[in-house]
């Protein structure tokens, strides 16, 4: 009997060693959160006059709640930029771009390094930005020149007065003075690098709609030393597009090819025209969001939902 009662005490043993070296799997739960909203950043080439439609892209994808995490621009571009991450609203951008004229914002002042000045162009900028240093900016922004010098691409974000670098990024070469800042000569960004596309992933972007103003089409012969001039630099800008467009996972370019370097006159069918390319670029955009609406991932400063 406890013969039987010890042999059953040893098997017992036996299974609870066995139960507790027995390893122990973890139970894997599917995780609940939802898949990070995509930052999008918004790189603005420039164009002069045709800059104006670049207000007409921000009006639509503001009013179809399109959130934008970061915005960079060159030239004309970098103006409306600035003045998008400064909090000023696409219309009033539109209205001050159509009111324009090329006085506002330069004076002719003949010299060896150029034609213009654009000292005018601070005035200008006071009413169209709401804030005046890149820290102070609700939205980050980003700035390229170009230092003439060494042909290195000059970056501007993060902090400092913003006036300086948009007055060199907008120093089109041989009509403007070029822009004299920290022991460097700077002109136009858009000479090294024509859409600032891979600025704004630095700045944080995931996704990067670039958006490009085509002059006006190669049939037409210039007529002025500007027009050949500016002839000149797209064809080489055409030939060195792969690494701006490499950095973008959107292009998209509004019809301002009948418009004319100076044709502020244009200013609503420019806005016209940079609408009309963001709303037909909407479908994809919507792609990169994990809902269907972008409105419920992040909404741009002063949207509404729908």
């Amino acid at each position: 009997m406890n013969k039987g009662r010890g042999a059953a005490r040893a098997i017992r043993s036996f299974f609870e060693v066995l139960r507790k070296a027995r390893p122990t799997i973890p139970i894997i739960r599917p995780s609940l959160t939802a898949p990070a909203a995509p930052k999008i950043g918004l790189a603005l080439g420039g164009g002069f006059a045709r800059g104006i439609a670049h207000a007409g892209v921000l009006k639509a994808f503001e009013q179809h709640h399109i959130p934008i995490h970061c915005i960079t621009g060159v030239s004309a571009g970098a103006i409306v930029a600035a003045a998008y991450a400064s909090g000023t609203s696409p219309a009033e951008i539109a209205r001050l771009g159509c009111s324009l004229r090329f006085g506002d914002v330069a004076r002719w002042s003949l010299s060896r390094m150029g034609f213009v000045h654009s000292e005018r162009m601070q005035r200008f900028l006071g009413r169209l930005l709401q804030n005046y240093r890149f820290e102070e900016m609700p939205i980050p922004l980003g700035i390229l020149a170009t230092d003439v010098a060494t042909g290195e691409t000059v970056k501007f974000c993060g902090s400092g007065d913003v006036f300086v670098p948009i007055r060199a990024s907008c120093a089109y070469p041989g009509l403007f003075h070029p822009v004299h800042y920290q022991g460097r000569i700077l002109v136009d960004g858009a000479i090294s690098m024509e859409i600032p596309a891979r600025l704004a992933r630095e700045l944080g972007a995931t996704h990067v709609i670039s958006v490009h103003l085509p002059a006006q089409g190669p049939g037409l012969p210039p007529r002025n030393v500007f027009q050949v001039v500016n002839r000149c630099f797209q064809i080489l800008q055409s030939r060195n597009e792969e690494s701006w467009r490499n950095a973008s996972d959107l292009v998209i370019s509004p019809d301002v090819r009948g418009v004319e370097w100076d044709g502020f006159a244009c200013g609503p069918q420019l806005v016209q025209a940079g609408e009309d390319v963001a709303l037909a670029a909407l479908p994809e955009i919507r792609k990169w969001f994990p809902s269907e609406e972008p409105a419920s991932a992040e909404l741009m400063p002063g949207s509404i939902p729908a």
